[in-house]
């Protein structure tokens, strides 16, 4: 398996070697095509996959059919976690957003796996716990955050995996309003402040972040 960069949904972050290794014993690798669905929200899954390389958009879609898109999924996120635990319905849709490479590896892999190593187990549900705890803070900054410092964290997250220093987000803003659950007018208004404050520059269909610390001030609103 390959490196992982630290990342906002990365499952795995802090995994021990031991099991890092059990799970590259197991499973198959994959090319996805840009464009192509991984999984869709409501279908049977029983895999879990590992990124590589390339990007994944993962997304909700309400009875409504309203979309809210939760993250972009990059080289050391893992998708459809749940069914490490619990295979059954696909909680989101994972489209890949370029050519992209994952493992996939199944619940029954695993699970045949862990029962030879017991303390390997223990570990998982600890990481299962400190997942939990992430996607309740996403939770309440989606419900309760206003605009602003909601957009400046999505933002900051999207680039996290970008090691320049002003680091361009190829994100229409419409697709910025369905990844903060807001219209697209709301996003461009406080796009364009920032842009005349100089936090970031807007170009079609994409922005660069000229200003992180900006934008981390921005982010850093207290819920409580």
């Amino acid at each position: 398996m390959e490196s992982r960069p630290d990342s906002a949904i990365n499952f795995f972050n802090g995994a021990s070697e031991a099991l890092l290794r059990l799970l590259d014993n197991l499973g198959d690798e994959q090319l996805i095509q840009p464009g192509k669905t991984l999984m869709v929200q409501g279908d049977e899954g029983d895999t879990f996959y590992f990124v590589l390389s390339g990007a994944f958009e993962v997304s909700i879609t309400s009875t409504e059919g309203r979309k809210l898109s939760l993250n972009v999924a990059h080289k050391g996120d893992v998708l459809g976690e749940i069914a490490l635990f619990d295979p059954g319905p696909r909680t989101a849709t994972v489209t890949a957003r370029e050519l992209s490479r994952i493992r996939g590896i199944k619940n029954a892999d695993v699970m045949a796996a862990l029962s030879q190593t017991p303390d390997l187990s223990r570990e998982l549900i600890q990481l299962a716990g400190a997942r939990m705890r992430q996607m309740n803070q996403q939770l309440n900054e989606q419900v309760f955050l206003p605009l602003p410092p909601r957009l400046a964290r999505k933002i900051l997250q999207l680039t996290a995996h970008d090691p320049d220093r002003k680091p361009l987000l190829a994100l229409s803003q419409l697709e910025l309003a369905e990844f903060v659950g807001a219209s697209r007018e709301a996003v461009s208004k406080t796009l364009s402040g920032w842009t005349k404050d100089g936090h970031i520059k807007l170009s079609r269909g994409s922005l660069r972040v000229l200003e992180k610390d900006a934008l981390q001030e921005l982010a850093d609103y207290s819920l409580f």
